[in-house]
């Protein structure tokens, strides 16, 4: 097969999305074994011209990148007219796999996208207009060309046949990995003083004033780029956006992690703190229940004593949760996601 992926969202320094895409592309490449072309394209902007191979160095793949100025524009520009078809760039292709970013037409194959949560939907009072223009027609409209849709858990998976009316066989569910550099071995970061760790951008659906209400007996750290709304207060350690080697440091030196989002699609720092020999505490709504398994910790999202106490318990119970959430990350591969994708593929094209 020769399958054409869209990686415009490795322009931007990688978070949650940047972070499936790359993992599961390298998960493809992996169980392709060189018996499937991959070809990776973007129209993209300078700052794009460098982060995206950056990303995807040691991938083996034919990377085809197209700077535009302004860029996003052009890529909604192309989603919204729909032409030209991806062919004309890329040449013929058996599977266009596109992002959150943009939907392409095509002549012809199977054509899949990816959903990592249904937020704007669900929620839109906790996005900004863009991201609820952006995401919606995607939703409303790309999502039911498609002859697959992958998300990142069950959950999100329901919120798909719910929401959007798809048939629930052509959703498939592609669980995220965790990178081999989350692992308990390896350099701790060191603040000064033991703290509680918390990654996520700064908006309001990742509910961060429940634990800075909770007064917690040790300092709160913070990683993640300023987002938008309301922020935390000061007293705050305020690691702004960590790049990924120096996440898993950050994750090894941390007393505990809390993860007190409102909704997700699935909540990957939950793993990966696993992964790192961390325990943890994260919120009790359902769309976190496939991160945290049986290994951690659950506090309700408005429940400031309920977040402290689970806390503490999280440190007390320390040895116990770290056994658990090592054994429950282990489940989680980006060759297993690689192999979700390329076997969808290549059912969908036999039939």
């Amino acid at each position: 097969m020769r399958i054409a992926l869209d990686v415009s969202p490795l322009s931007h320094p990688r978070t949650g999305i940047g972070n499936y895409l790359r993992g599961a592309i390298g998960g493809l490449a992996e169980a392709a074994g060189g018996e499937h072309e991959l070809v990776a394209f973007a129209p993209t902007s300078p700052q794009g011209l460098k982060a995206i191979p950056a990303a995807l160095e040691g991938i083996p793949l034919d990377l085809r990148l197209r700077f535009l100025p302004f860029a996003h524009f052009w890529r909604q520009g192309w989603s919204r007219l729909g032409r030209p078809p991806v062919e004309r760039f890329l040449g013929p292709v058996d599977v266009l796999h596109f992002s959150d970013w943009m939907y392409p037409s095509q002549r012809a194959g199977v054509r899949a996208t990816t959903i990592h949560d249904l937020v704007p939907l669900r929620h839109p009072e906790w996005v900004q207009g863009r991201t609820r223009r952006m995401h919606g027609a995607k939703y409303r409209n790309a999502a039911r060309t498609c002859d697959l849709v992958f998300v990142n858990s069950e959950f999100t998976g329901r919120e798909v046949v719910e929401l959007l009316g798809l048939p629930p066989g052509r959703v498939r569910v592609a669980y995220p990995g965790v990178e081999e550099r989350f692992r308990p071995d390896g350099p701790r970061a060191e603040l000064g003083r033991p703290y509680v760790l918390t990654v996520a951008t700064l908006e309001p659906r990742k509910n961060l004033g429940v634990l800075v209400d909770a007064q917690l007996d040790l300092a709160l750290a913070v990683a993640g780029q300023a987002g938008w709304g309301e922020q935390p207060p000061p007293g705050l350690v305020r690691l702004g956006y960590v790049s990924v080697d120096r996440l898993a440091e950050v994750y090894r030196g941390a007393a505990a992690f809390a993860y007190p989002s409102r909704f997700e699609g699935f909540g990957m720092p939950i793993v990966e703190a696993m992964a790192s020999g961390v325990p943890v505490v994260a919120s009790s709504h359902e769309s976190l229940d496939e991160a945290c398994g049986d290994a951690a910790l659950r506090a309700g999202p408005d429940e400031p004593d309920a977040w402290a106490a689970a806390i503490r318990e999280a440190i007390d119970r320390r040895e116990e949760l770290v056994a658990r959430g090592l054994t429950h990350a282990a489940r989680f591969s980006w060759l297993a996601t690689g192999r979700t994708f390329l076997a969808a593929y290549s059912e969908t094209l036999s039939t």
